[in-house]
């Protein structure tokens, strides 16, 4: 007996030395969804026009949504055509299984597949004491390749409750391009904000979706540069029923402008 007592205390001295390391790893950050860094245009359909004026349109029986629908997909063009890969590759860690790194430290490591080319993501979340910082780093092998790329990186809050996001522009060009910071309430992203932070003329401008509990419960809120000057225009519309309104401080001063479920003119109430 007095043999097998070292090799018992050995044994318990290495449970309890195994149990303890597994208990300080405590529990990985909660990922933010990828609606976190998307604005929702479906509302209005895809237009050629750039930089519009709703004196643009003038003389065609929907100019309202038209002017409205215009202002969106400039933003949409410019956003999604930066973030397709970015954002296609965050959306598929959500499956994947994080792995401990050090304290507070995990990371989600996996090939992500976003039009048809293979990436390898990894992103790496760390626990602080009131908010997770992230970082998503992107390789592509082969033509055009790129090693490890900080693509993204940003923060949220413990809760789930809010944050915040920077989006490189790109592997040949690492410039900061764009803040995403939003708000959530519940399962239900309540607001999205993409302010432009690259050096050049439209540095500065923004949009701002987000939902209400008004009849016209969508919104967006625009500062951008229409190629002359800095306009600002705000857009409401009802998800649903699809009639809306707009305004710019450009075109009469702020007179709101509306349409109804059809898309079609109609008198402001």
């Amino acid at each position: 007996m007095k043999k097998l007592l070292p090799l018992i205390l050995l044994v318990i001295l290495f449970v309890v030395s195994f149990n303890s390391c597994k208990k300080n790893k405590g529990e990985p950050p909660v990922l933010p969804s990828s609606e976190t860094m998307l604005i929702d245009f479906t509302n209005f359909s895809t237009l050629t026009k750039g930089s519009p004026q709703i004196s643009d349109f003038k003389g065609i029986n929907n100019s309202s949504w038209e002017f409205a629908a215009a202002v969106a997909v400039a933003w949409k063009s410019l956003i999604y055509s930066t973030l397709a890969v970015p954002v296609g590759a965050f959306k598929l860690a959500i499956s994947e299984v994080p792995v401990y790194l050090a304290e507070k430290t995990w990371q989600w490591s996996y090939n992500a597949v976003v039009s048809g080319v293979t990436y390898k993501a990894r992103i790496v979340g760390e626990i602080g004491a009131t908010e997770v910082t992230w970082k998503m780093y992107i390789t592509k092998e082969g033509t055009d390749g790129f090693a490890d790329f900080l693509w993204i990186e940003g923060s949220s809050k413990l809760d789930g409750t809010g944050g915040q996001w920077l989006i490189n522009q790109s592997a040949l060009a690492p410039v900061k391009l764009l803040q995403i910071d939003w708000t959530k309430s519940g399962s239900t992203v309540g607001k999205v904000k993409y302010t432009y932070l690259k050096s050049d003329s439209f540095n500065t401008s923004y949009i701002e979706y987000g939902l209400t509990t008004s009849t016209l419960n969508g919104y967006y809120t625009v500062h951008y540069y229409n190629g002359v000057k800095f306009s600002d225009i705000n857009i409401e519309w009802n998800t649903s029923s699809l009639d809306g309104r707009v305004k710019s401080s450009d075109y009469l001063e702020g007179v709101w402008y509306c349409w109804d479920s059809g898309h079609l003119n109609k008198i402001c109430p």
